[in-house]
């Protein structure tokens, strides 16, 4: 005999699969996600490099620029262009989820070497014509302003290159 099922049937055996996902051992705290995983994993690779060019560059080891913004490589850049390589590689090219990712990337690594990187520099004249108040000036005391706020053309394709790098490395070994 054949079954006929209901709209109140399917709603219902819907609601239990979304429940037994939910409580699936599968769902833990670290979502068994490449394309997520890899994107974090690029950006902490970059923060982490920043430490030896920022040696290479000025000579001596600063902890901050694991946590600042600006510099080499791009973290912005890296963690973007994993995602999209990632999500490219896994899902392939012409889903909407690689289409989001690529003009996601597009928007923030246009902005960290333009828009950012000159907000850094205007933070560096504003910071010098602070300096040169006199004392009993109202500005004068004033914190300076971050300058390391954007990144070099040259800083932005290190980092998409990285993610590229960490995208290929995490697909191959998985």
């Amino acid at each position: 005999m054949d079954e006929v099922m209901t709209a109140a049937d399917a709603s219902s055996s819907r609601g239990s699969e979304a429940t037994s996902f939910a409580s699936s051992p599968s769902s833990n705290l670290l979502p068994n996600n490449l394309p997520l995983i890899t994107a974090f994993l690029a950006f902490a690779l970059a923060q982490f490099l920043k430490l030896f060019t920022n040696w290479f560059k000025e000579g001596r080891w600063d902890s901050k620029r694991m946590i600042d913004s600006g510099g080499m490589p791009s973290s912005h850049s890296a963690t973007v262009t994993a995602l999209a390589v990632a999500i490219g590689l896994q899902d392939g090219t012409g889903g909407p989820a690689f289409a989001i990712a690529v003009v996601l990337a597009c928007v923030v690594m246009y902005d960290a070497s333009g828009v950012r990187l000159h907000a850094g520099r205007q933070a560096e004249l504003l910071n010098q014509i602070v300096c040169e108040f006199p004392p009993e000036h109202p500005l004068s005391s004033v914190r300076p302003l971050r300058e390391l706020l954007g990144h070099t053309p040259l800083q932005v394709v290190a980092g998409a290159l990285l993610g590229c790098i960490v995208a290929f490395l995490m697909r191959n070994s998985g």
